[in-house]
Order: structure tokens, then sequence, then C-alpha cells
């Protein structure tokens, strides 16, 4: 199997980093070498983060280049606008259509740019859901990114059973079925 590029992309407390987690464990599972590594970015609230997933049969180095991620999941659709130039022709961009102003916006020293999901359908194969409203329908805001990772689950080649295995052994012990159900959610749609 060659090589898979995930990008995830969003900014700080939007469970990216969490995400990441899910997919090496994933991966790891499969018995495919993996490497993960969080590039930009702070986990503090509203800033930046991007973290890349690569896995293989032999996954040389972390880093995803430009126009090489087979899979783009994007928390927020600012974040999916910046970072769409790393999807490769034929990639898959998931996106939670969701609006966080960064600071420049909130300060006023920038605007937030209009149209990003027409912007970013002109160009790429764009999967987009609310998934925030989704989320908030289950009960648990927080979860919105087990949408998201369940709509991605469908680009990837990994069986249920071993995506509901990861999320056991990585969510917090209380949130385990609200997670699954998040993410059952994101797979059927």
């Amino acid at each position: 199997m060659a090589v898979k590029n995930i990008m995830i992309v969003g900014v700080g407390g939007q469970g990216t980093l969490l995400t990441s987690r899910i997919l090496g464990g994933l991966a790891i599972e499969g018995g495919y070498d993996v490497k993960l590594s969080e590039v930009h970015g702070m986990a503090q609230r509203g800033g930046s983060v991007v973290t890349f997933v690569r896995y293989g049969e032999k996954v040389a180095e972390p880093i995803v280049e430009e126009g090489q991620a087979d899979v783009i999941i994007a928390f927020e659709r600012l974040e999916a606008l910046r970072y769409s130039h790393f999807l490769k022709e034929g990639g898959a961009l998931i996106l939670n259509d969701w609006r966080i102003d960064p600071m420049p916006v909130v300060i006023g020293a920038a605007e937030y740019p209009e149209n990003i999901v027409e912007t970013l359908l002109a160009g790429h194969k764009v999967y987009t859901v609310n998934a925030t409203e989704e989320a908030r329908k289950l009960g648990n805001p927080k979860v919105f990114n087990m949408i998201v990772l369940g709509i991605a689950s469908q680009h990837m080649d990994f069986t249920k059973e071993q995506w509901y295995k990861v999320i056991e052994r990585t969510v917090p012990p209380k949130t385990i079925e609200i997670n699954k159900k998040a993410f059952e959610v994101g797979a059927a749609l």
C-alpha cells in the first residue's frame, strides 16, 4: 500500500490533537507504520493547529508536502481555505462548515473571507457538514470532531470495529458512547 497522507486542520480547542491520536492508533491497529506530527500552531484556544498523520508499509518522515494530502479534515472554514493547497488532485476535503474568527478578525485588523465553501468547491472534492450543529442535536457540541471523522472514515480503509476499538481506547471513558454515536452520524452522511 502506498503511504496515505492525512492532514487535520483547525483551531486550538477543537480536538485536532485527539483526532490525530485516533488516526495514529487506527493505523497501528491496521498494522501500518505511522508517523504523526503537529506542525504549526498553538493548542491554545483560537490558534491555528495543523497535524499530519502518515501511514503505510514504511513511512520515512511525518511531514506531508503541499499537493500530497489524500484527505484533509478541516474543523473550521478558514483553516480549510488556508491549507487547501496541501490536497492532492482527487483528494477529499472533509469540512466542518463552521466559522471561528481568528484574532486579526476579532480585533478588526482583517476581514473574514466570504464564500469560502464556494472557493474550495471550485478546485476540490469537498464534503461539508455542519458537524457542530449535528453534535448539538446529540446533546454534546464537543463531539463534532467525531462526526467529521465519521465522514472521513469513508475515505479510509479501516473497519467500523477498528474505529470503535481505537475510539474506546482514546477518548475519556465517560464519553465513549456519545463519541461512538457521533462517529456513526458522520459515517452515515
